[in-house]
């Protein structure tokens, strides 16, 4: 039975429901706990069958590729090639900063700091 509140496309169809990823994931539970059939969740939630068994398979598709990335133990940490440039950047001015100073205080001498 079509929702009246919804509308048609130019050809008559019913317009497409677009479903957030948190209700997808609702529908997928519901069929994996078995408390619904793909033609009950199509109908609750005014979808078509094959856009909910496009969600089971996305749904273990992604379950499995998730299961084979992931490896047992702690992680080895990333190189963050950008934090370690910035780093060495920060080093190289520190020296150069220390070498200006050293060389204002050969020039001006210690009595006109303080």
């Amino acid at each position: 039975m079509p929702d009246p509140t919804r509308g048609t496309d130019h050809a008559g169809r019913r317009s497409k429901r677009f479903l957030t990823p948190l209700q997808k994931y609702e529908i997928y539970l519901q069929l994996v706990r078995h408390e619904a059939t793909m033609a009950e969740a199509a109908e609750r939630w005014q979808v078509d069958r094959s856009t909910i068994m496009r969600i089971r398979t996305v749904a273990k598709e992604g379950a499995l590729e998730a299961l084979a990335r992931s490896r047992p133990g702690a992680k080895a940490a990333q190189r963050d090639f950008e934090l370690e440039a910035a780093r060495a950047d920060a080093a190289r001015l520190g020296e150069a900063l220390k070498e200006m100073a050293v060389k204002l205080m050969l020039v001006e001498g210690k009595g006109a700091w303080g």
